[in-house]
């Protein structure tokens, strides 16, 4: 008989009632995790718990707060007996919420820990409390969500830069500490860009203008397209089965090449010069 990839195992995803978090969840609890819905906005969060039903729940989870999250471990502790899987997808840019400018040189203080409250410590909360519970859980896949912003400079975004920066190199602090304790717990981040999520709804806008934005910046990604939550949802997928147990401390990018080095498509050649 055909056994899913995450059959029998319980999954906390932060940030889930759109986007990448919200398609994670709908590819994890298909391939048979109990999955545990969290985000701040309580009837988006529940709509997609109850739209995938079964064993998914919904808990209101402001990852900035420690509180938050010991109540979350708690609840999950005692209604399952265990953790295996965490997605520390939340996270916000500064734009959408209206932080005001993000350069290093304008932008205030407040909209800086603003910022990382939810990138950074919201990464380390949530890996700090799904150590606790996986560790006697029998195994654990921690994927912390960070960015291609995490791997270089962003002029206009430095808040968001830095704090994504914090999750690459924490997720590795983290693999490397598990392995040293000898906890059966493995840590990876992965690194999204240029994927359609409701962040680019602002720029992209709805009118006839949408699909002529679009294919500007497909110009500059080597793939020629912008990538789907569905992509950042299969390699969370990957990371959080065992079919990934020896993998731990990588940080896997989902970027249609754009990180390979060269943002120029590759031209088509003739025959004898293709090799």
């Amino acid at each position: 008989m055909f056994r899913k990839r995450l059959e029998g195992k319980i999954a906390l995803i932060t940030g889930a009632a759109q986007g990448i978090g919200k398609e994670t969840t709908i590819v994890l609890a298909r391939e048979g995790a109990t999955v545990i819905v969290s985000d701040i906005n309580d009837s988006l969060g529940a709509s997609v718990a109850k739209e995938i039903g079964g064993h998914c729940i919904y808990l209101h989870l402001d990852v900035a707060n420690e509180d938050d999250w010991k109540h979350a471990i708690s609840t999950i502790t005692e209604r399952f007996g265990k953790l295996n899987i965490l997605v520390n997808n939340a996270g916000v840019t500064g734009f959408q919420e209206g932080f005001g400018p993000q350069d290093p040189e304008n932008a205030s203080l407040d909209s800086w820990r603003k910022v990382n409250a939810v990138n950074s410590d919201g990464t380390f909360l949530g890996c700090k409390y799904a150590i606790q519970v996986m560790k006697s859980s029998g195994a654990g896949s921690i994927i912390n969500i960070s960015s291609r912003s995490g791997l270089v400079g962003i002029p206009g975004a430095s808040a968001y830069a830095a704090s994504k920066a914090a999750v690459r190199n924490h997720t590795k602090t983290v693999a490397l500490y598990c392995c040293q304790q000898g906890y059966p717990i493995r840590c990876n981040s992965v690194h999204p860009a240029a994927i359609l999520t409701p962040m680019w709804e602002p720029m992209l806008g709805t009118g006839p203008d949408r699909e002529i934005r679009m294919a500007e910046i497909a110009k500059d990604i080597p793939m020629q397209k912008m990538g789907t939550a569905e992509d950042v949802a299969n390699a969370v997928l990957f990371l959080a089965s065992d079919e990934s147990k020896y993998i731990t401390g990588i940080e896997l990018t989902v970027d249609g090449g754009i990180l390979a080095g060269a943002s120029a498509t590759p031209k088509r050649q003739d025959d004898e010069h293709k090799y």
